[in-house]
């Protein structure tokens, strides 16, 4: 067994999409990054890659390359589970947190969950997503950004 953990922020600004977990949410401002900027996905691939001993995301999709521009991260998720499985790994568990304090997003946690686990090719019940707030606290509490950790288990 292999335990990974990942974590990922990006900062909201105007002008872009809010995608957490493949979905998007609507609001006024959107995370800024090289590819869509899902915090979410970007946490889960980290902690799979992190478990496999197989680096990070960044090593994978570099931000200066050209052809991650406005990528969909769960496509990049997909191709970490390939990577992950070609190490003879199996996804056991992912469980992750957003800290997010706007906008509220227990109505979409549901759809991230199915998201990420289509993309990871594991039933949806292996799959956790929670969101808290941080009570106004620190960037994420003043919704200056959004932060997610995750960790996983591979077998």
């Amino acid at each position: 067994m292999r335990i990974g953990h990942g974590y990922d922020v990006h900062k909201l600004v105007p002008g872009r999409r809010l995608i957490l977990g493949g979905e998007e949410v609507p609001y006024e401002k959107g995370l800024l990054g090289h590819s869509d900027a899902d915090v979410l996905a970007h946490a889960v691939s980290d902690a799979l890659l992190g478990a496999a001993a197989l680096g990070d995301i960044g090593c994978l999709f570099p931000d200066t390359d050209p052809a991650y521009s406005g990528a969909n991260s769960l496509q990049l998720l997909q191709e970490v589970c390939r990577h992950v499985r070609a190490n003879r790994y199996e996804i056991e568990n992912i469980d992750a947190t957003i800290l997010c304090q706007r906008p509220k997003l227990r109505p979409y946690i549901t759809a991230m969950r199915q998201n990420l686990a289509q993309a990871c090719s594991v039933p949806v019940e292996q799959v956790s997503v929670k969101a808290t707030t941080e009570e106004g606290l620190g960037f994420t509490g003043a919704g200056e950004g959004i932060a997610a950790h995750a960790v996983c288990l591979l077998r």
